[in-house]
């Protein structure tokens, strides 16, 4: 029998999770599980409607059996559900999110009706938490659902009635279609097809047997994330077979598992752009809350340390924890302090409890406050610094249910905090956090967190390995350049002697640090050097940074050298492409602090500015802020001229590791010399780090071996022949689906190695054969909405400049500048800032550019044009226009949507491609029905109605053709042009 998604990995999901084995129609006996477990049943014999996402006899039953107010009138159970049914209809006004967000205090008890006696509200319990065995679970597969259209998903799992998992399951055989498949399909299409049925979601998974994958309603797939087993002994053994992913599927899915995630692990918060979002843990995250909240309830061991690597999350494994605590009813209401480093205090952390709506959080930073809230016996939540622990008084609180969370717990040997923390809290429960593994040499460290009941000390590890390998993090990647500006080792070590670096140090002791070795300080801010320096990091940054979208951060000696980089970068860029951000103290001359200074919200500001991918802004210049505890996901590379190492090393080089699209690792450029010695520079006992960083140099000698893989799949074509024949020879040696994702995945490993290299000139030798290989892989990609096209990728900056030079063929079509959707155009309204409406109306003006002829746009360009002279001639106020835009704006949306309906209505079956189905012979060369998929795909998407008789859409249209036949197939036939323009002109 043929394997496909269906006897193979579904009814296989269906097999683990309940004992059913669909292929051979009968009950495995071994699996059946009592208790809390999944029951199979068959989307037919769910009782249920096909526009209806209930099962409403289901869900009526256990209202009955949940709430005794409805067990003594069981009709008060349909005043329930018109409530819900009312949650799941909304969904299209409020939004997915919102409505999950409503139905999720239902789903977790927190809402309330009025049957009590004297209509008293009491909770309504919609899931027994308690006692797992009172709810039903139910798996199906196959579920039809109609909303807007019928989708019918993979896997659905209900809980009394309740849909709360989607699962899609992908083929394993085609190597080129993964779990980013069953993803795409639950995100792009189920979740605006059918928003209903995900408004009780928990959460959606997908797998194609050998991954699985997990996401939130909403969360775009680069952030879906793998469910790993803790201390799986199979790791090793595991090499990616349909066995792996049962156990996993059968631990994330468990009920107890799924029903932890909805009570104590689910947040809703807002992010920067004013947008609802869900949060759901990633595994560490959840592992690593759950063995605190665990550790406290067995009260024997009264510390933990935890290693969680920079940028996976700690955070939000901080936030899940006190919130795990403090409705943990056994610890009898806690109080929980989060104790962050002296200048995370307004940012990083508490901007997660109050953006996540976290409740009663208290923030102080001082002691005496806090001395009071711990006297008075505060039970809250309460985030303060750790450094205020240097004043704390002996004996603040000797109650036990007192849970201490430090983050950055290395900070803590500064000094002897730690005994002072324990001194201060005797019976509290003190928990570390570090994103940098802690020395041995450390002892203060340890003392005050590690646990020798612990392996190697740490209670929880997540290492730079594993967030590599689970996408939570990129590689880093260093690059030395100008060694001629390198401090020697000398110079640095008398440095260091007079000023031990033992952490992070502020702008001022950065200062202190310089003015001590004035010979150094010279050598380092020597104009000549400075400008060397200034003048490489512009030539690096137009070539390597800047074509991809990125942006990035210099870090210099001091206060002072931020300046003169400041000033020396404006001979290369405008102004606004720089900013400074340093503090600047009482001593300092009024003019610097004028010039220079500023403060929070500025600077709060600039980090906004920087992350907005369309600013103008390219880089931050700073010494010793945002060294930490700064997140900018835009930010790809570091120019490294000071010298820092160790945990702060670890912690700078990371600001460029967080994931960002199309970012495939974060790059150091070292200019002082930092990592003339890798192994100095990063010195742990934690054997793992040493690989944190991957020098280019080893990249480079992974190439020449990349690209012969690459050749290897076109042995004996000939690839001095060009053009349409030379493709064609290449086309078919790889003439399978195998074949061609077997290229994909080789050829894809060479252009992350190009991208990474480009410009070096060890590519020269290569680049002829490296274009060739490009023009075959665009060539092959799949059209439009394949199945299985996430493999295949968008080419880099640097290969797609390869694959387009020398050719000129009209001019290269860019995607509009900005999006242009509704949260866009309510922040501009709700901010009415000058800037941005000038922004907007740019944008506005090349839409109807792009739609001139269509008479609905013709008559908004009309009306932009009247609203810009009343402006001018002072009719309106700034305000009134920046409303007026919005509103032209909104209507733009509204009319481009129209008309992208209208269009897929209007466009006949691809009559192109019938055609040449019928004229296909088995002599036709593959090549040939890739051009007609091509055709067909390309004018679906740029011709709109009417096209034919306006000069644009003509000119777009034989523009889209000529792309098609000359640049990417090489063919330069004119009669065949004609022909296939004809063609279009009569069918489209």
């Amino acid at each position: 029998m043929a394997f496909n998604e269906l006897n193979s990995v579904e009814h296989y999901i269906i097999h683990q999770l309940s004992g059913v084995n669909l292929n051979e129609n009968r009950l495995d006996e071994t699996k059946i599980k009592y208790g809390a477990s999944w029951k199979f049943q068959t989307s037919t014999e769910i009782e249920r409607g096909i526009n209806e996402v209930l099962v409403e006899n289901e869900l009526k039953a256990a209202l009955v059996r949940l709430n005794p107010e409805i067990t003594a009138n069981p009709d008060l159970a349909d005043e329930v559900i018109y409530k819900l049914r009312a949650v799941l209809l909304a969904v299209n006004q409020v939004g997915l999110v919102k409505a999950n967000e409503e139905f999720f205090k239902w789903l977790t008890g927190e809402k309330t009706m009025p049957f009590g006696e004297n209509n008293r509200h009491v909770p309504v319990r919609l899931i027994d938490f308690d006692d797992l065995t009172n709810n039903i679970y139910v798996i199906t597969n196959q579920y039809r659902i109609h909303h807007r259209e019928t989708k019918i998903p993979d896997i659905v799992m209900m809980i009394n009635g309740i849909p709360v998992v989607v699962g899609e399951a992908k083929t394993p055989i085609r190597p080129s279609v993964s779990w980013l498949d069953g993803a795409h399909e639950i995100h792009d299409v189920y979740e605006d097809s059918v928003p209903q049925l995900f408004v009780p979601n928990i959460l959606s998974f997908a797998t194609e047997g050998k991954e699985l994958y997990y996401g939130a309603i909403r969360c775009p797939l680069e952030f879906w994330a793998p469910w790993r087993l803790e201390n799986d002994d199979d790791a090793l053994a595991k090499r990616l077979g349909l066995g792996e992913v049962g156990k996993e599927l059968s631990d994330l899915l468990s009920p107890k598992r799924l029903l932890d995630i909805l009570q104590n692990f689910s947040l809703f918060s807002t992010d920067k752009k004013k947008r609802r979002i869900k949060i759901i843990p990633r595994f560490q995250q959840y592992e690593g809350a759950n063995k605190i909240v665990e550790r406290v309830k067995e009260g024997k061991i009264k510390k933990g340390l935890i290693w969680h690597f920079q940028g996976s999350g700690k955070s939000f494994l901080m936030v899940f924890a006190a919130q795990k605590l403090r409705r943990t009813p056994e610890l009898k209401s806690p109080t929980v302090i989060i104790l962050v480093d002296r200048t995370d205090l307004d940012t990083q952390i508490s901007g997660t409890f109050n953006s996540a709506d976290i409740a009663n959080v208290e923030t102080t930073d001082n002691i005496k406050e806090l001395q009071t809230m711990l006297e008075r016996d505060t039970r809250k939540i309460i985030v303060s610094m750790i450094f205020k622990f240097r004043d704390a008084k002996p004996n603040m609180n000797t109650r036990e249910n007192i849970i201490v969370l430090v983050d950055e717990a290395h900070r803590t040997q500064e000094g002897d905090l730690g005994r002072q923390m324990r001194a201060a809290l005797p019976n509290a429960f003190l928990f570390g956090l570090t994103g940098t593994p802690v020395n041995k040499a450390d002892k203060n460290t340890f003392w005050a967190f590690g646990s020798k009941e612990d392996k190697e000390g740490y209670m929880s590890r997540y290492t730079f390995q594993d967030s590599i390998r689970d996408d939570a993090t990129l590689p880093l990647h260093f690059e030395p350049r100008l060694v001629d500006v390198h401090v020697d080792k000398e110079n640095i070590d008398k440095a260091f002697k007079e000023f031990k670096e033992s952490a992070a140090l502020t702008d001022e002791e950065a200062d202190a640090l310089n003015k001590k070795s004035a010979k150094m300080a010279a050598f380092l801010k020597s104009p000549e050097r400075v400008s060397k320096i200034v003048a490489d990091i512009a030539l690096h940054f137009n070539e390597k940074v800047n074509p991809h979208g990125f942006k990035a951060m210099i870090v210099t000696p001091d206060r002072y050298a931020c300046v003169q980089y400041k000033e020396e970068l404006d001979n290369y860029f405008p102004e606004e492409a720089s900013r400074v951000v340093i503090s600047t103290s009482a001593n300092d001359k009024l003019e610097f602090k004028q010039k220079w200074g500023i403060d929070k919200s500025q600077q709060e500001k600039i980090v906004e500015e920087f992350n907005d991918a369309q600013s103008e802004l390219k880089f931050i210049i700073v010494t010793a802020k945002l060294l930490t505890g700064f997140d900018a996901p835009i930010l790809q590379t570091m120019y490294l001229d000071k010298s820092i190492k160790d945990h702060t090393l670890l912690q700078a080089i990371c600001r460029t590791n967080r994931l960002f699209p199309n970012k495939s690792f974060g790059r150091i450029v070292d200019y002082f010399g930092v990592f003339d010695d890798a192994a100095k520079a990063l010195q742990f006992d934690e054997e793992s780090v040493k690989t944190v960083i991957s020098n280019l140099a080893e990249l480079k000698e992974k190439l020449p071996q990349a690209m012969r893989d690459t050749l290897s799949h076109f042995k004996d074509v000939d690839r001095k022949i060009s053009g349409f024949e030379g493709l064609e020879a290449a086309q078919n040696a790889i003439n399978t689906d195998d074949k061609k994702d077997a290229f994909a995945r080789d050829y894809k490993f060479l252009s992350k190695l190009w991208e990474s290299l480009s410009p070096d000139r060890i590519l020269d030798i290569y680049n002829e054969d490296y274009k060739w290989l490009s023009q075959v892989f665009e060539s092959v990609k799949p059209a439009g909405d394949n199945l299985g096209k996430l493999l295949w990728f968008s080419l880099g900056a640097q290969t797609t400049k390869l694959i387009h030079e020398n050719i000129h063929v009209g001019d290269v079509h860019q995607l509009d500048e900005f999006v242009l959707d509704a949260d866009v155009i309510e922040e501009i309204f709700n901010n009415p800032d000058p800037k941005n409406a000038k922004k907007l109306e740019k944008i506005l003006a090349k839409r109807f550019k792009k739609h001139a002829g269509n008479p609905k746009f013709k008559k908004l360009s009309d009306r932009l044009e009247e609203l810009r002279d009343k402006a001018e001639q002072g009719l309106i106020t700034s305000i009134e226009f920046v409303k007026e835009l919005c509103k032209l704006a909104k209507e733009t949306v509204q009319a481009e949507k129209e008309l992208e309906e209208l269009i897929q209505e209007k466009t006949p079956q691809a009559a192109l491609t019938e055609l040449f189905l019928d004229l296909k012979t088995d002599k036709t060369p593959a090549v040939v029905e890739r051009i007609v998929l091509d055709i067909d795909t390309i004018v679906r998407m740029v011709n709109f109605p009417g096209w034919q008789q306006s000069n644009q859409g003509e000119r777009e249209v034989q523009s889209s053709l000529r792309k098609i036949l000359w640049v990417k197939y090489k063919i330069k036939d004119q009669v065949l042009f004609d022909r296939a323009y004809a063609y279009i002109k009569e069918y489209y």
